[in-house]
Parts: C-alpha cells; structure tokens; sequence
C-alpha cells in the first residue's frame, strides 16, 4: 500500500484529501503573536475576514520533522509500507528539508525497517504541488506502483505551469517581488502582475491591466503550452474572490477546447498570508520549460 504525504501548501480540497486518505503537515502561521496550526486551528475564510485589519502581516514556518513522523507512524499502524511525501519547492520553504529530516531520523530509529519513504521536491507552490499529489493519487488508484509513482513526479514536477496574480501588490512588495516604484505605478494603471514559477522560485512574468487582461493571458497561454496528453485536469486557485475564479474556469471551458476537469480550490492561510486577498491562480501540465 502506498501512502501519500504532503505540507498544508498544496491546498487540495478536503474532498480529495479525504478521498484519497492523504496525510497532511501543516504548516504554522503566526498572527500578533499567537500561532495557529495551518487549516487546523485556523481556516482560510476566517483568515481572509481579518486579513486587512491585522496591525502587522501574518508570517509562516515550516512543519517540523515530529509533524511528519506522526504521519509516517500513523500510515505504517494504517498498513502502509511505501510512503510517497511530495513537499512545496524548497526554493521557498524548508517543508522539504524537514520532510527529509523526518525520513532520515525514521530509519535511524529503525534501522532494518523495509518501509519505503521517498520525498519529492515539488519545486512547485500552492495549487502546483497540489497538482502533483492529486495526479499521483489517480494514477495509484490506476494501478501505478511506488516506483511508477516516483518516477512520474521525479521527470515531470518541472513541468508543472503555474500562474498567479494578485488584487494586492503590498503583499508582493513586502515580499521583495516588487519595488515600491512599481508597487505605486501598478496602483496607479491598474497593472495587475503575472508570476509563475522560475528556479523553484516565484518570478513575475508580465504585467496586465485589468482582470479581463489577465484571464485572456491565462487562457492564451494554456493553449500555448498546455500538455494534453499528461493535463487530465487542471486546478484554479483563489483566496477571497470566488467569483474570479468561476470567470476563468468559463472561459476556459469557452476557449481553449479543454475537454477535462477543472477543479477550483481555495487557497490556505499558509499561502493567502503572502499573496494575499483577489488571488487567482491556474495550475497544469505543459509540454516543455523552454516555452516559459
């Protein structure tokens, strides 16, 4: 039996984490100086109400390695011998690191074990580690084996396309994504930034006026790299703004021909903390890197 692990990053819904029995780290996020366990103690709606009042931004820390030991003890209790963790890329977070800190204390403790634990660096944020787990799920559930499974997120993970904009250019300010000058010259146009993922790390990539801008650059470029044989489904990502989400997910469906599913899921406290309110993400396979 193989079990599948992951960080509270990966944003899945918890129709699907239920479904699929996947075992969750959350992270911690730490807000005027108390702590919450990620989607535990705090949920993602409860955090977007308070977000504009908070006197300083929300900040989060990784999982620790005890986080992952429960579930790695829980799963072998559960019947599971082969433990698939596929973690936020370890460009942006140290849930990676402390994964791998758990395995390698797990086989210290217990040298002769034949338990299999092999941990993924996603290289992928949010939604796009979420994309990974979610399709390794199908295909486990297709027959795939452990080793069919690593393979998979080992050639592919580079390939998962993300895009994300943001109503809140503070956020990308704070973060050191953006300089103030174009903090107050987006505000001033309308501009709304385009960021994917670049070296396991997040990178603006364009700059649109307007939402309806954005959606057509979401669109045009799924057509543009999507890979059909691999992208049987994608997944949209939104923090407060629901409706935004809907508006790409119809004109998806409208333009692009895709003929798969697509699932629309709110982001956590653990992501909304740094991107903040009218985020709208998109998450899918693409043919190549050499396009981005």
């Amino acid at each position: 039996m193989i079990k599948i692990m992951a960080d509270s990053t990966c944003d899945l819904s918890p129709y699907f984490i239920e479904k699929y029995d996947i075992g969750v780290a959350p992270l911690t996020i730490h807000i005027n100086g108390r702590t919450y366990r990620d989607k535990i103690d705090i949920q993602a709606d409860e955090f977007y109400k308070m977000i504009m009042d908070l006197p300083e931004p929300a900040t989060t820390s990784m999982p620790s390695p005890n986080e992952y030991l429960e579930i790695i003890n829980q799963a072998i209790m559960d019947g599971y011998r082969e433990m698939l963790c596929i973690c936020m890329s370890s460009g942006t977070s140290a849930a990676y690191q402390s994964a791998v800190i758990a395995r390698d204390h797990f086989y210290e403790d217990n040298p002769n074990s034949n338990i299999k634990i092999h941990v993924v660096d996603s290289k992928s944020m949010s939604h796009g580690s979420g994309w990974l787990i979610l399709k390794s799920a199908r295909l486990r559930e297709m027959g795939a084996s452990f080793e069919d499974l690593i393979q998979f997120n080992e050639q592919y993970k580079t390939q998962v396309k993300h895009f994300l904009t943001v109503d809140d250019l503070e956020h990308l300010r704070r973060s050191g994504r953006l300089s103030n000058a174009s903090t107050f010259i987006g505000k001033i146009l309308n501009l709304r930034p385009v960021m994917t993922m670049k070296n396991a790390r997040g990178a603006i990539v364009a700059k649109e006026r307007g939402r309806k801008r954005v959606l057509e650059h979401y669109v045009r470029e799924f057509i543009r790299r999507n890979d059909p044989d691999i992208t049987d489904f994608i997944i949209i990502g939104y923090t407060s703004d629901l409706d935004f989400a809907e508006n790409l997910k119809t004109k998806l469906l409208r333009e692009s021909g895709f003929a798969g599913d697509i699932y629309i899921m709110q982001m956590g406290v653990a992501v909304g903390a740094h991107v903040g309110l009218g985020a709208v993400s998109m998450f899918f396979m693409e043919k190549n890197r050499k396009t981005s």
